[in-house]
């Protein structure tokens, strides 16, 4: 099948990762021949199992820290999806130098090797980066208000901030067809809560009829959106000519608090689980810091590529559960 992308081979770093494995689906179906790049520490070979078999389809163990790892894949392909990351706040907090050096040193050496070839990037960054602004929703012009460095969080953020400023350099000193996307909580089928993704360890404790341990007040919001949204975006982003140079928030349209999500999520497995609250200096430590708010601001997106989510909360509930079910 012939792809209708600009791209005949894409690489896809932290591709057997949850984002990364859903990723590699989408470019197969269209035609796109791909190697996903991994080196296994929050990965699993189990996300892209069902790949393997595909002649399109390629993957390599390995580390984007090291470059004798990476060139030769970046020399492979035509475009370079960027997933790989440290990821989970249960990591970022107990790993804050793996958590530092990953995202430095991997984005470091990919725009690296894509400049000398002169390849389509994409750079996956967060929404953890807008920090604790208060200014709703968050636009990509806006300003960005990280907390104290002895916090880690923040940490994380500057980090992922950092690769930002650095392929926005790449492009403005070569001309690097570099486009970063901000994702917004996404969230799916093959998800883990091991990490301290919420939803998955939600309805793990849901459909299991523990009590939802919900961190804080609950107050906290945030808004969800489906990984099979979040590719899509992704995907159209690097296609579109005009969004290279540019930084886009990729999310969904729903803002609820943690508490409400808690009973969502119990309403929507049927259990009878009741919601529990901890201190968050009793899931993480006494240093840990959270955002209250996080909302994006789709315009610039839908604007140039027409991104609107497809599907809801209840829907990503619905399908977690269901691979939870069947796990």
């Amino acid at each position: 099948m012939a792809t209708s992308l600009p791209f005949q081979r894409a690489l896809v770093t932290g591709g057997a990762g949850f984002i990364g494995s859903h990723l590699c689906e989408r470019l197969l179906a269209a035609g796109v021949s791909v190697e996903a790049l991994d080196d296994l520490s929050t990965g699993s070979v189990l996300n892209i199992e069902h790949l393997r078999g595909n002649p399109l389809f390629r993957f390599t163990v390995g580390d984007v820290r090291r470059i004798a790892d990476l060139a030769e894949a970046v020399d492979r392909a035509d475009a370079v999806f960027h997933m790989a990351a440290a990821v989970g706040v249960r990591l970022i907090v107990e790993r804050p130098v793996h958590t530092i050096e990953t995202n430095l040193e991997g984005t470091t050496n990919v725009l690296e090797c894509a400049t000398k070839k002169r390849k389509l990037v994409l750079v996956a960054s967060t929404s953890e980066v807008y920090g604790k602004s208060d200014k709703l929703p968050f636009h990509e012009e806006s300003d960005l208000v990280l907390g104290a460095s002895r916090r880690p969080r923040w940490a994380y953020a500057c980090s992922k901030l950092m690769d930002e400023f650095l392929a926005l350099a790449h492009h403005r000193e070569s001309g690097l067809p570099v486009v970063v996307a901000r994702l917004f909580n996404t969230v799916g089928p093959r998800q883990t809560g091991r990490y301290g993704m919420v939803i998955p360890r939600f309805v793990a404790q849901a459909l299991a009829g523990e009590p939802l341990t919900v961190y804080g007040d609950g107050s906290q919001t945030r808004t969800f959106c489906h990984v099979a949204d979040t590719v899509e975006g992704l995907v159209a982003l690097l296609a579109h000519p005009k969004a290279a140079g540019g930084v886009f928030n990729v999310g969904g349209l729903e803002e609820l608090s943690i508490a409400d999500l808690a009973a969502r999520v119990i309403a929507g497995t049927g259990s009878a689980s009741r919601i529990e609250f901890i201190p968050f200096e009793e899931a993480y430590d006494g240093d840990f810091e959270d955002m209250a708010r996080r909302r994006p601001d789709l315009s610039k997106i839908a604007a140039l590529i027409g991104y609107a989510p497809k599907r809801t909360l209840d829907d990503i509930i619905a399908d977690v559960a269901a691979q939870h079910r069947t796990a």
